[in-house]
């Protein structure tokens, strides 16, 4: 965790640290994009490339999960969603891994607790990952310029305001970078987490199988298990009490995901992955507020989708090895995964 300069701030922040007017003005340009009435238009989409990925990797004998279904579906589909060349994506899945997991020396030769790494402070995640995906996406700025494509979501954000302001090239370079991290990292943590589950749970697979109504649950449960991301930090703008205890206006306060998610004042059992848990008001995607998770319907696809194809395939997964987890404490994600599936 670091505290930032006003300077670095103001070079790194998107519409994730920002709030009011000027917050909800950049979240509208590219909330449409995101709303579920158009993500559900990619089911097709993303039902194929989960159908292509599991077929391609389940004649394996065994195999990591996370490398061969889990890190390969989010970037696919978030490149195509942005329309981005299908040979830049494994680029920029590496880059996206060297810019969240800034602390894992598998990720990244940068580990952000070990090195120097004030040459990057203006960089997102204070990192050269985000010098490398600054400079694409300039690329692409231009690209898409000199093309005439004033179609997709990385247009809708250029888009004027209703008083003519436009987004800088700084912001614009946050955004997309955000996008690249965001879109790929948690969504991959939460397939990891509920490939884990099946593992360990065998009856969650038997219930995949036999109970369609069990995928107006399921997606939300997996999410709330997984956890993908810890904590968020905010700082307060008034004094407020809760539970006996005074948070101070300007007090640093994180918001740990992972203990709300366990709380079992708010869940029954809240340590064991139940498919069929309704209410489930978790708050991996950060609800409640003007900063709830613009990708919240995706994720939902996107693992609803991988796991009823997965479950169509296989009538076992078996651990094969020890899992490691990514070394983070800001990312609570599983990286590596052995497994073997017996086939239907």
């Amino acid at each position: 965790m670091e505290d930032q300069s006003y300077e670095e701030y103001m070079a790194r922040r998107t519409f994730q640290e920002i709030d009011g007017l000027q917050h909800r003005h950049l979240r509208m340009k590219v909330a449409r994009a995101f709303s579920g009435p158009v993500i559900i238009e990619f089911e097709h989409s993303i039902r194929h490339l989960c159908a292509k990925i599991l077929d391609d990797t389940l004649i394996l004998d065994s195999f990591d999960a996370i490398e061969k279904i889990a890190r390969e579906l989010p970037m696919r589909m978030l490149g195509h969603i942005l329309g981005l060349p299908e040979e830049d994506l494994p680029w920029l899945v590496e880059k996206g891994d060297a810019l969240i997991a800034n602390t894992d020396p598998d990720f990244t030769d940068h580990v952000l607790d070990k090195l120097d790494t004030k040459e990057f402070r203006m960089m997102p995640h204070n990192s050269p990952a985000g010098a490398d995906l600054y400079d694409y996406a300039e690329i692409l700025m231009k690209r898409n310029s000199k093309s005439g494509n004033t179609k997709g979501i990385l247009n809708m954000i250029t888009e004027p305001n209703e008083d003519g302001s436009v987004i800088s090239e700084t912001e614009f370079k946050n955004f997309f970078c955000q996008l690249v991290a965001a879109g790929n990292d948690t969504t991959r943590y939460s397939i990891a987490a509920g490939i884990h589950a099946l593992c360990h749970q065998p009856e969650l697979l038997s219930q995949m199988q036999k109970d369609p109504k069990i995928w107006d649950t399921a997606p939300d449960e997996i999410i709330r298990w997984a956890s993908p991301v810890n904590y968020f930090r905010r700082t307060a703008t008034e004094d407020y009490d809760i539970r006996n205890k005074t948070i101070k206006a300007g007090d640093k306060v994180l918001y740990w995901f992972a203990s709300s998610n366990r709380d079992n004042l708010a869940f029954n059992n809240p340590f064991r992955l139940n498919l069929y848990r309704k209410p489930n008001k978790h708050q991996a995607f950060g609800q409640g507020g003007p900063h709830v998770c613009l990708g919240i319907w995706l994720a939902r696809l996107e693992v609803k989708c991988l796991f009823q194809e997965l479950s169509q395939r296989v009538d076992k997964i078996t651990q094969v090895g020890d899992h490691e987890f990514l070394r983070s404490n800001f990312i609570n994600g599983i990286k590596k995964l052995p497994i073997r599936v017996n086939l239907k």
